[in-house]
């Protein structure tokens, strides 16, 4: 029993001298932890709102579409691309594709680009390629169209078979 309570005493002892010849180093370490958490927190808060935002504005654009306001929803869809946020702009690119909204085609040839740098899967990734060779030979540069969808066949995509009827055509 008074062993226990030497060893207690001991081991109080030497936290106490670890932390008065460490203290530096504590507060240091507590506080770089605090920024860390902080800068976390305002990162996924600010990225939380900018989320929301890009989602508002698709939703604006969509009922600007359909209202006819044709001039106001190609002007939000095209922010919703530059944003290059991986759900939205995808969504956007994809709506001002089928409505025809955009009519320069080198615009849209950039959101192209704009949108596959973005961090999707791989089938998104064919699917972004698949629809800009659709766009390429739409627009009559069927040469590059049918090099794309000769890379989805080459990658042995789930639209290989799409692809490969559209270059039979």
């Amino acid at each position: 029993m008074e062993e226990n309570k030497e060893h207690k005493k001991e081991l109080k002892d030497k936290l106490i001298f670890f932390f008065k010849s460490n203290k530096l180093k504590i507060y240091l370490f507590f506080g770089l932890l605090f920024i860390i958490i902080s800068v976390f927190t305002f990162s996924s808060i600010n990225n939380h709102k900018k989320n929301n935002i890009i989602a508002e504005k698709y939703i604006n654009a969509g009922l600007n579409l359909t209202a006819k306001n044709i001039k106001k929803a190609e002007v939000l869809y095209e922010e919703i691309i530059l944003s290059k946020n991986n759900f939205y702009s995808l969504l956007a690119l994809n709506t001002a594709l089928e409505k025809n909204l955009f009519t320069d085609s080198n615009k849209v040839l950039k959101f192209f680009e704009i949108v596959e740098k973005l961090d999707n899967s791989s089938e998104q990734q064919d699917l972004i390629i698949f629809k800009k060779a659709l766009y390429l030979i739409k627009i009559g540069n069927k040469e590059e169209g049918n090099k794309l969808l000769r890379v989805i066949i080459k990658k042995n995509s789930k639209l290989k078979t799409l692809a490969e009827n559209i270059i039979s055509e």
